[in-house]
């Protein structure tokens, strides 16, 4: 049997992580580590991470979906340095 997969914008994971829906429904990952919070695409691997300086004591539930993408588009894609 076939299972068909429903998106949410709900995601939550444990820790200091969270999955979230962009606008184009891609699912990012974002991680706290100490002043950076650094985003990770889990649905799309072509996506370049990113990461931002974000003053937050904690991710957790309190951080709107809205927040987490604002930060997103934000964000300068993480590459190498020439």
């Amino acid at each position: 049997m076939t299972k068909v997969f429903s998106p949410s914008t709900n995601y939550r994971s444990s820790g200091e992580e969270r999955v979230f829906a962009d606008e184009r429904g891609r699912l990012w990952n974002a991680a706290h580590a100490g002043e950076v919070i650094i985003f990770t695409c889990i649905s799309d691997g072509r996506n370049s991470g990113r990461a931002i300086i974000v003053n937050l004591a904690k991710l957790d539930s309190s951080v709107e979906d809205e927040a987490l993408r604002a930060w997103l588009d934000a964000a300068p894609r993480i590459g190498t340095l020439p």
